[in-house]
């Protein structure tokens, strides 16, 4: 289960609230269609409803991230819980996708290019 909505040159996707290998197939598929079919040059991944994300996802995610570079953007996640963060740091996630603690602080960095 997943929303996603575009503000600008941003795609803001809400997936919750686990992302396995089932549903990351699903989520990577859907976003993949509507950024191809969009203007947007980056992804905003909200986690506040994410309560679980294994592999499946976190390969989901680094693909994204490629997506959003060919098209000069980038791929930022928010509203992460304590859990997510740890796996965040402990992947290697940190080091290539920017977090903040809010969507606000997010879009403000994804619309000023940061």
């Amino acid at each position: 289960m997943f929303h996603i909505e575009i503000q600008g040159k941003v795609m803001t996707i809400s997936p919750a609230p686990e992302i396995d290998a089932h549903s990351a197939e699903r989520l990577r598929t859907s976003v993949d269609a509507a950024f191809e079919k969009s203007s947007c040059m980056h992804m905003l991944f909200d986690f506040a409803k994410v309560t679980f994300m294994d592999s499946s996802g976190i390969g989901m995610l680094i693909g994204r991230y490629k997506q959003a570079e060919k098209r000069g953007g980038s791929l930022a996640i928010a509203n992460m819980s304590e859990e997510m963060n740890r796996l965040y740091a402990i992947s290697g996630l940190a080091k290539i996708i920017k977090s903040y603690a809010t969507n606000a602080e997010a879009l403000a960095a994804l619309k000023g290019g940061a």
